[in-house]
């Protein structure tokens, strides 16, 4: 107290009293859960933006398949590896067109087919992209995502929106729960019109065809023959890079003319 006036370090201690940008109990809190998720957004949205990702290749895959693993984890992975590489020669993503760039590598950012494919485009000086995710057992970023393409989620949707939003194919390794949760999202995405149309291969068809029986679906009437022929298959990278063409993937001269024929 100065001079019976009373002192105001209560006020200016309070929680209720710091800016509501700079108070992270606050911005934590249960109330502020939309506006968490709004950012997790924005911030990916901006980066992307300002290195010009137009559109995007999204690798899937296990995150448990090494380069000297067992059975054929190698192959999995050098194939992977090598995928990344042609798409990124050969879609886009080392041409800066009017600041634009098509066909980036984008993963989840993490190990095993993850990396291979990040691998790939870094091996040709391509950006890539890696949606990393926030788990309980901490999954670190591979070291050949883009640095400032690197992107960390703490909410499995808006990750799962980013991956989504600019997709111009869709290719899936082998995997386990969250590869099958990831292809799954995107096919029924795909079958019910929520996203353009975009080639979708499974690479070695006959692990997919152990695991999912794609044609039972379609025997049993649970899918259309036009929803089983979403799913192509291919054995190599050369193969899915083909696949993908012929089943529709834009490439820089094809989205040019496509941009042409629809300007006012």
């Amino acid at each position: 107290m100065d001079n019976g006036k009373p002192s105001n370090a209560a006020i200016t201690a309070s929680a209720s009293y710091r800016l509501a940008a700079l108070d992270q109990d606050f911005l934590l809190g249960d109330t502020m859960r939309g506006v968490r998720f709004q950012l997790e957004y924005a911030k990916a949205e901006e980066s992307l933006r300002i290195w010009g990702v137009r559109s995007t290749i999204v690798v899937f895959g296990s995150a448990r398949i090494r380069e000297s693993g067992p059975g054929r984890h190698p192959y999995w992975y050098e194939q992977a590896r090598a995928f990344g590489a042609i798409a990124s020669q050969r879609g886009g993503a080392l041409k800066v067109d009017s600041g634009l760039r098509d066909n980036v590598i984008a993963t989840g950012g993490g190990p095993g087919i993850m990396e291979a494919a990040n691998r790939g485009a870094f091996d040709v000086g391509a950006p890539s992209i890696g949606f990393n995710i926030t788990l309980p057992h901490e999954q670190e970023p591979n070291p050949y995502s883009t640095p400032e393409l690197t992107f960390r989620f703490h909410y499995f949707a808006m990750r799962k929106m980013h991956l989504a939003m600019r997709a111009n194919a869709l290719v899936v390794f082998p995997g386990g729960f969250g590869t099958l949760d990831e292809l799954f999202e995107l096919l029924t995405l795909r079958q019910t019109g929520k996203v353009p149309s975009l080639p979708i291969v499974l690479f070695d068809k006959a692990y997919w065809q152990s695991v999912i029986k794609f044609d039972a679906l379609l025997e049993h009437g649970m899918v259309s023959e036009a929803d089983r022929s979403l799913v192509h298959f291919a054995e190599s990278a050369e193969d899915v890079w083909t696949k993908l063409v012929e089943n529709g993937l834009l490439v820089p001269s094809d989205i040019d003319h496509a941009e042409a024929k629809t300007a006012p």
